[in-house]
């Protein structure tokens, strides 16, 4: 198992939900952070539970709609002049629940597909050669596990490609020790899932992090956070490792 000790994460979505809660678990574990939010104001209070935990941390700002924000905030990383080893792209937007679904705007693609795919991208394809260069990379996306809801088309729709094009990027890491994955927190009562959602945020824990820790130099694999839940994080670990298959692009995810 990975000791993330001393190590820099970079986590988006910081500052509320499921980013928290990561942020929180990786502090415990002595990892330094750097805490993404619209504002670096709104990680305040995340910034403020994670020094409490003894570790360096960092806050960033960024709306992911615009782009060239996420490019001036990778920037802005970069001048830190510290080697971030894990990336967890927890942020994302649920832009609708369209009960007309046929007469779905084009926004809802535009706007979510900006949000959830291009600009989780976009961090990825910055930090892999970074990563590269010091033969070490931790990368989880996270995904939804949503289906069969035409009401929710471009947030579905979004992290569907969201899967693929990480799979696919996947493919080309896997056996090295920089592992890539994708993670599904579960419909939990956040901010995006809403007051009526089934699982608490806790329960996505250590779910949505275990892809930090494993260590046997695979890439490629669905993490889906309820598996894990009530596990310390040394048997999710031996869970993961042992239990959830490399996507090879056989059937789909």
């Amino acid at each position: 198992m990975v000791d993330v000790k001393g190590r820099w994460a970079f986590i988006t979505g910081a500052a509320r939900g499921i980013g928290r809660g990561a942020a929180l678990f990786m502090a415990q574990r002595g990892c330094n952070l750097i805490l993404q939010g619209r504002t670096a104001e709104h990680c305040e209070k995340t910034f403020s539970e994670v020094r409490a935990l003894g570790v360096k941390a960092h806050a960033v700002g960024a709306e992911f709609s615009d782009i060239s924000q996420v490019q001036a905030m990778l920037s802005e990383i970069d001048a830190l002049g510290v080697p971030v080893d894990i990336v967890l792209n927890n942020a994302g937007i649920q832009v609708a629940y369209r009960t007309e679904y046929l007469n779905t705007p084009a926004s809802d693609y535009e706007e979510s597909f900006k949000i959830n795919t291009i600009a989780p991208m976009m961090i990825v394809y910055h930090f892999l050669p970074k990563m590269a260069e010091r033969g070490f990379g931790r990368i989880v996306n996270t995904t939804s596990g949503i289906r069969l809801e035409p009401e929710q088309a471009g947030y579905s729709a979004s992290k569907a490609a969201l899967d693929k094009v990480t799979m696919d990027l996947a493919s080309k890491y896997n056996g090295t020790d920089i592992c890539i994955n994708i993670t599904d927190p579960g419909w939990c009562r956040t901010d995006l899932g809403g007051p009526h959602a089934p699982n608490a945020p806790e329960s996505s824990l250590p779910g949505v992090v275990v892809g930090a820790f494993i260590d046997d130099r695979r890439s490629g694999r669905n993490f889906a956070a309820g598996a894990f839940h009530g596990l310390n994080l040394e048997e999710a670990v031996a869970r993961a490792e042992a239990d959830f298959p490399v996507y090879t692009g056989s059937i789909g995810l």
